[in-house]
Protein backbone atom coordinates (compact mmCIF):
# COMPACT_ATOMS: atom_id res chain seq x y z
CA UNK A 1 0.00 0.00 0.00
CA UNK A 2 1.71 3.43 -0.79
CA UNK A 3 0.64 6.46 0.60
CA UNK A 4 -2.40 7.43 -2.50
CA UNK A 5 -3.64 4.16 -1.88
CA UNK A 6 -3.62 4.84 2.21
CA UNK A 7 -5.39 8.08 1.65
CA UNK A 8 -7.80 7.09 -0.24
CA UNK A 9 -8.98 3.72 1.51
CA UNK A 10 -8.82 5.75 4.67
CA UNK A 11 -9.12 9.53 4.37
CA UNK A 12 -11.21 10.32 1.73
CA UNK A 13 -14.59 9.93 2.56
CA UNK A 14 -14.10 9.68 6.54
CA UNK A 15 -16.07 12.39 7.78
CA UNK A 16 -19.10 14.29 5.85
CA UNK A 17 -19.28 16.47 3.07
CA UNK A 18 -19.50 20.49 3.43
CA UNK A 19 -21.24 22.45 0.69
CA UNK A 20 -18.09 25.00 1.53
CA UNK A 21 -15.40 22.53 0.55
CA UNK A 22 -14.54 23.05 -3.54
CA UNK A 23 -12.16 20.34 -3.34
CA UNK A 24 -10.83 18.26 -0.98
CA UNK A 25 -8.94 15.24 -0.30
CA UNK A 26 -6.71 14.24 -3.55
CA UNK A 27 -5.13 17.39 -4.88
CA UNK A 28 -2.60 19.76 -4.07
CA UNK A 29 -4.48 22.10 -2.36
CA UNK A 30 -8.01 21.91 -0.94
CA UNK A 31 -10.16 24.83 -1.61
CA UNK A 32 -12.66 26.45 0.52
CA UNK A 33 -14.78 28.70 0.99
CA UNK A 34 -15.45 31.41 4.22
CA UNK A 35 -18.58 32.40 4.51
CA UNK A 36 -19.08 36.39 4.05
CA UNK A 37 -18.78 38.17 7.32
CA UNK A 38 -16.78 35.68 9.12
CA UNK A 39 -12.92 35.34 10.17
CA UNK A 40 -11.02 32.22 10.01
CA UNK A 41 -9.79 30.91 12.95
CA UNK A 42 -6.50 28.42 12.45
CA UNK A 43 -5.88 25.65 15.27
CA UNK A 44 -2.93 23.37 14.95
CA UNK A 45 -2.02 20.64 17.71
CA UNK A 46 0.52 17.62 17.90
CA UNK A 47 0.32 14.14 18.86
CA UNK A 48 3.96 12.10 19.77
CA UNK A 49 4.41 9.17 21.08
CA UNK A 50 6.02 8.50 24.23
CA UNK A 51 4.99 12.52 24.53
CA UNK A 52 1.42 12.44 24.89
CA UNK A 53 0.47 8.91 24.50
CA UNK A 54 2.11 5.59 24.69
CA UNK A 55 2.22 2.86 21.74
CA UNK A 56 -0.09 0.73 23.32
CA UNK A 57 -3.17 3.96 23.24
CA UNK A 58 -6.11 3.00 21.69
CA UNK A 59 -5.96 4.13 18.17
CA UNK A 60 -9.82 5.09 18.33
CA UNK A 61 -9.43 7.21 21.67
CA UNK A 62 -6.10 8.49 19.78
CA UNK A 63 -8.51 9.38 16.45
CA UNK A 64 -10.60 11.49 18.83
CA UNK A 65 -8.53 13.53 20.67
CA UNK A 66 -6.32 14.45 17.90
CA UNK A 67 -9.30 16.15 16.79
CA UNK A 68 -10.83 16.88 20.05
CA UNK A 69 -7.81 18.93 21.01
CA UNK A 70 -8.30 21.61 18.14
CA UNK A 71 -12.22 21.46 18.18
CA UNK A 72 -11.16 22.51 22.29
CA UNK A 73 -8.76 25.69 20.39
CA UNK A 74 -11.96 26.57 18.20
CA UNK A 75 -14.21 26.92 21.20
CA UNK A 76 -12.22 28.91 22.83
CA UNK A 77 -12.19 31.46 20.02
CA UNK A 78 -16.09 31.25 20.16
CA UNK A 79 -15.64 29.60 16.11
CA UNK A 80 -17.53 27.53 14.63
CA UNK A 81 -15.86 24.07 13.13
CA UNK A 82 -15.70 23.44 10.06
CA UNK A 83 -12.89 21.65 8.11
CA UNK A 84 -9.43 19.93 9.41
CA UNK A 85 -6.34 18.55 7.85
CA UNK A 86 -4.38 16.22 9.19
CA UNK A 87 -0.57 14.81 9.06
CA UNK A 88 0.11 11.18 10.22
CA UNK A 89 3.49 10.04 10.31
CA UNK A 90 3.21 6.22 10.86
CA UNK A 91 6.04 3.45 11.36
CA UNK A 92 4.14 0.96 9.01
CA UNK A 93 1.06 0.25 7.71
CA UNK A 94 -1.37 -1.56 10.15
CA UNK A 95 -4.60 -1.54 8.37
CA UNK A 96 -6.22 -2.77 11.64
CA UNK A 97 -5.11 -0.20 13.39
CA UNK A 98 -5.71 2.86 11.05
CA UNK A 99 -9.40 1.47 10.86
CA UNK A 100 -10.01 1.80 14.44
CA UNK A 101 -8.19 5.52 14.48
CA UNK A 102 -10.59 6.53 11.56
CA UNK A 103 -13.60 5.54 13.47
CA UNK A 104 -12.48 7.58 16.11
CA UNK A 105 -11.84 10.36 13.99
CA UNK A 106 -14.98 10.30 11.70
CA UNK A 107 -17.75 9.89 14.72
CA UNK A 108 -16.32 13.08 16.11
CA UNK A 109 -15.48 15.01 13.04
CA UNK A 110 -19.53 13.98 11.92
CA UNK A 111 -20.72 15.30 15.17
CA UNK A 112 -19.71 18.49 14.84
CA UNK A 113 -19.71 18.51 11.03
CA UNK A 114 -16.07 18.74 10.25
CA UNK A 115 -14.89 17.99 6.68
CA UNK A 116 -11.48 16.12 6.81
CA UNK A 117 -9.91 18.54 3.50
CA UNK A 118 -6.37 17.42 2.96
CA UNK A 119 -3.30 16.18 4.75
CA UNK A 120 -0.03 14.42 4.41
CA UNK A 121 1.40 10.88 5.79
CA UNK A 122 4.80 9.67 5.98
CA UNK A 123 6.88 6.85 7.11
CA UNK A 124 8.76 7.56 10.92
CA UNK A 125 7.82 7.19 14.57
CA UNK A 126 3.85 7.55 15.31
CA UNK A 127 2.87 11.28 15.57
CA UNK A 128 -0.44 13.23 14.50
CA UNK A 129 -0.70 16.75 13.68
CA UNK A 130 -4.07 18.09 12.93
CA UNK A 131 -4.93 21.73 11.74
CA UNK A 132 -8.83 22.91 12.41
CA UNK A 133 -10.71 25.51 10.55
CA UNK A 134 -13.58 27.39 12.20
CA UNK A 135 -15.61 30.53 11.41
CA UNK A 136 -16.11 33.69 13.87
CA UNK A 137 -18.38 36.82 12.85
CA UNK A 138 -16.21 39.44 12.21
CA UNK A 139 -14.73 41.34 15.11
CA UNK A 140 -16.57 38.29 17.24
CA UNK A 141 -13.73 36.54 18.53
CA UNK A 142 -13.05 35.48 22.25
CA UNK A 143 -9.46 36.71 22.61
CA UNK A 144 -7.15 36.61 25.54
CA UNK A 145 -6.67 40.15 25.31
CA UNK A 146 -10.47 40.70 26.57
CA UNK A 147 -10.51 40.46 30.14
CA UNK A 148 -11.36 43.61 32.50
CA UNK A 149 -10.73 44.18 35.76
CA UNK A 150 -14.16 42.96 37.49
CA UNK A 151 -15.24 40.84 34.89
CA UNK A 152 -15.87 36.94 37.19
CA UNK A 153 -14.12 33.89 36.29
CA UNK A 154 -15.70 30.65 34.99
CA UNK A 155 -14.81 27.52 34.06
CA UNK A 156 -17.20 24.80 32.52
CA UNK A 157 -17.27 21.07 33.84
CA UNK A 158 -14.72 20.14 36.68
CA UNK A 159 -10.95 19.85 36.83
CA UNK A 160 -8.32 17.75 37.50
CA UNK A 161 -9.79 14.08 36.33
CA UNK A 162 -7.30 14.07 34.00
CA UNK A 163 -4.58 14.48 36.19
CA UNK A 164 -5.61 12.23 37.99
CA UNK A 165 -5.52 9.59 35.80
CA UNK A 166 -2.25 10.90 34.47
CA UNK A 167 -0.95 10.10 38.00
CA UNK A 168 -2.38 6.70 38.14
CA UNK A 169 -1.15 5.69 34.88
CA UNK A 170 2.84 7.07 35.70
CA UNK A 171 2.96 6.94 39.64
CA UNK A 172 0.84 3.31 39.91
CA UNK A 173 -1.69 5.85 42.15
CA UNK A 174 -4.28 2.69 43.38
CA UNK A 175 -7.65 3.78 42.18
CA UNK A 176 -11.30 2.06 42.48
CA UNK A 177 -11.76 0.06 39.13
CA UNK A 178 -15.03 2.82 38.80
CA UNK A 179 -13.12 6.03 39.45
CA UNK A 180 -10.54 4.12 36.98
CA UNK A 181 -12.49 4.48 34.25
CA UNK A 182 -14.06 7.85 34.92
CA UNK A 183 -11.15 9.72 34.60
CA UNK A 184 -9.35 7.63 32.28
CA UNK A 185 -12.17 8.29 30.00
CA UNK A 186 -11.50 11.86 30.73
CA UNK A 187 -7.91 11.75 29.88
CA UNK A 188 -8.36 9.69 26.79
CA UNK A 189 -12.36 10.91 24.89
CA UNK A 190 -12.13 15.05 25.99
CA UNK A 191 -15.27 16.56 25.37
CA UNK A 192 -14.68 19.94 23.75
CA UNK A 193 -17.17 22.50 24.43
CA UNK A 194 -17.92 23.88 21.18
CA UNK A 195 -21.62 24.20 21.66
CA UNK A 196 -21.00 25.89 25.01
CA UNK A 197 -18.79 28.64 23.54
CA UNK A 198 -20.99 29.36 20.83
CA UNK A 199 -23.88 29.97 23.47
CA UNK A 200 -21.96 32.69 25.50
CA UNK A 201 -20.16 34.23 23.02
CA UNK A 202 -22.01 37.24 22.76
CA UNK A 203 -21.16 38.02 26.77
CA UNK A 204 -17.97 36.85 27.43
CA UNK A 205 -14.91 39.24 27.10
CA UNK A 206 -12.11 36.63 27.03
CA UNK A 207 -11.90 32.86 27.05
CA UNK A 208 -8.90 29.69 26.63
CA UNK A 209 -9.54 26.38 26.57
CA UNK A 210 -7.72 24.35 29.77
CA UNK A 211 -4.93 22.12 28.27
CA UNK A 212 -1.86 23.09 30.48
CA UNK A 213 -3.41 23.25 33.62
CA UNK A 214 -5.71 26.22 34.52
CA UNK A 215 -2.99 28.33 36.54
CA UNK A 216 -0.96 28.52 33.60
CA UNK A 217 -3.73 28.63 31.09
CA UNK A 218 -5.37 31.85 32.78
CA UNK A 219 -2.13 33.40 33.06
CA UNK A 220 -2.09 33.85 29.68
CA UNK A 221 -5.55 35.48 29.47
CA UNK A 222 -4.06 37.71 32.81
CA UNK A 223 -0.54 38.18 30.52
CA UNK A 224 -2.41 39.10 26.98
CA UNK A 225 -5.24 41.48 28.96
CA UNK A 226 -2.65 43.54 31.37
CA UNK A 227 -4.71 42.47 34.28
CA UNK A 228 -4.66 39.90 37.56
CA UNK A 229 -6.79 37.44 39.07
CA UNK A 230 -7.69 36.60 42.48
CA UNK A 231 -9.30 32.70 42.22
CA UNK A 232 -10.86 31.04 45.25
CA UNK A 233 -9.48 27.35 45.69
CA UNK A 234 -12.47 26.40 47.54
CA UNK A 235 -14.25 27.47 44.19
CA UNK A 236 -12.92 25.02 42.36
CA UNK A 237 -14.95 22.35 40.95
CA UNK A 238 -13.80 19.04 41.97
CA UNK A 239 -15.59 15.69 40.81
CA UNK A 240 -16.44 13.36 43.43
CA UNK A 241 -13.90 10.75 41.94
CA UNK A 242 -11.22 13.38 42.58
CA UNK A 243 -12.57 14.31 46.02
CA UNK A 244 -12.30 10.53 47.35
CA UNK A 245 -9.02 9.59 45.78
CA UNK A 246 -6.39 12.06 47.05
CA UNK A 247 -6.32 14.50 50.09
CA UNK A 248 -8.06 17.99 49.68
CA UNK A 249 -4.68 19.97 48.82
CA UNK A 250 -3.74 17.15 46.05
CA UNK A 251 -6.76 17.79 44.49
CA UNK A 252 -6.81 21.38 44.31
CA UNK A 253 -2.92 21.26 43.01
CA UNK A 254 -4.31 18.70 39.84
CA UNK A 255 -7.37 21.22 39.43
CA UNK A 256 -4.88 24.10 39.04
CA UNK A 257 -1.47 22.98 37.26
CA UNK A 258 -2.53 18.90 35.66
CA UNK A 259 -3.97 20.19 32.14
CA UNK A 260 -5.80 17.61 29.84
CA UNK A 261 -8.89 18.68 30.90
CA UNK A 262 -10.31 20.77 27.95
CA UNK A 263 -12.61 22.95 29.71
CA UNK A 264 -13.33 26.64 28.90
CA UNK A 265 -11.94 29.27 31.20
CA UNK A 266 -14.40 32.54 30.42
CA UNK A 267 -14.04 35.75 32.03
CA UNK A 268 -18.13 37.49 31.99
CA UNK A 269 -18.76 41.27 33.05
CA UNK A 270 -20.92 41.25 36.36
CA UNK A 271 -24.34 42.13 34.64
CA UNK A 272 -24.22 38.40 32.78
CA UNK A 273 -23.58 36.20 36.39
CA UNK A 274 -27.09 34.81 35.73
CA UNK A 275 -27.36 34.82 32.09
CA UNK A 276 -23.86 32.65 31.73
CA UNK A 277 -25.42 30.36 34.24
CA UNK A 278 -29.08 29.86 32.80
CA UNK A 279 -27.30 29.26 29.30
CA UNK A 280 -24.87 27.03 31.06
CA UNK A 281 -27.81 25.42 32.71
CA UNK A 282 -29.52 24.94 29.28
CA UNK A 283 -26.98 23.26 27.62
CA UNK A 284 -26.95 20.53 30.68
CA UNK A 285 -23.12 22.36 31.61
CA UNK A 286 -21.96 22.70 35.08
CA UNK A 287 -20.29 26.37 35.37
CA UNK A 288 -18.11 27.82 38.62
CA UNK A 289 -17.65 31.49 39.43
CA UNK A 290 -13.70 30.70 40.82
CA UNK A 291 -12.88 34.26 41.19
CA UNK A 292 -12.52 37.84 39.35
CA UNK A 293 -10.48 40.07 37.01
CA UNK A 294 -8.85 42.45 39.43
CA UNK A 295 -6.45 45.37 38.13
CA UNK A 296 -3.33 44.51 39.56
CA UNK A 297 -1.25 42.48 37.63
CA UNK A 298 -0.70 38.09 38.62
CA UNK A 299 -2.21 35.25 39.66
CA UNK A 300 -3.14 34.96 43.28
CA UNK A 301 -5.01 31.82 44.64
CA UNK A 302 -5.83 31.86 47.96
CA UNK A 303 -8.18 29.92 50.77
CA UNK A 304 -11.53 31.30 52.02
CA UNK A 305 -9.41 32.90 55.22
CA UNK A 306 -7.33 34.52 52.87
CA UNK A 307 -3.95 32.52 53.51
CA UNK A 308 -2.53 31.95 49.69
CA UNK A 309 -2.64 28.22 47.91
CA UNK A 310 0.15 27.63 45.98
CA UNK A 311 0.83 24.27 44.55
CA UNK A 312 3.87 22.57 44.46
CA UNK A 313 3.74 21.29 40.74
CA UNK A 314 3.11 23.79 37.64
CA UNK A 315 1.49 23.78 34.75
CA UNK A 316 2.56 21.06 31.52
CA UNK A 317 5.56 22.34 29.70
CA UNK A 318 5.89 21.69 26.05
CA UNK A 319 9.49 22.14 26.50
Amino acid sequence: MNEFSLIEEFFADCTQKREDVVLAVGDDCALMTVPSGCELAVSMDTLVVGVHFTAEADPAALGHKALAVGLSDLAAMGAEPAWATLALTLPEVDRAWLVEFTQGLSRLARSYGVQLVGGDTTRGPLAVTMQLHGFVPRGKALRRDGARPGDGIYVTGTLGDSGLALRARLEGLPLSQETLCCVEHRLDWPQPRVREALAIRPFAHAAIDISDGLAADLGHILKGSGVGAAVEVEALPLSESLRASVELDQAWALALTAGDDYELCVTVPAKYRDRIRAVLSALDCPCALIGTIEEEPGFRCRRQNGASFIPQQQGYRHF
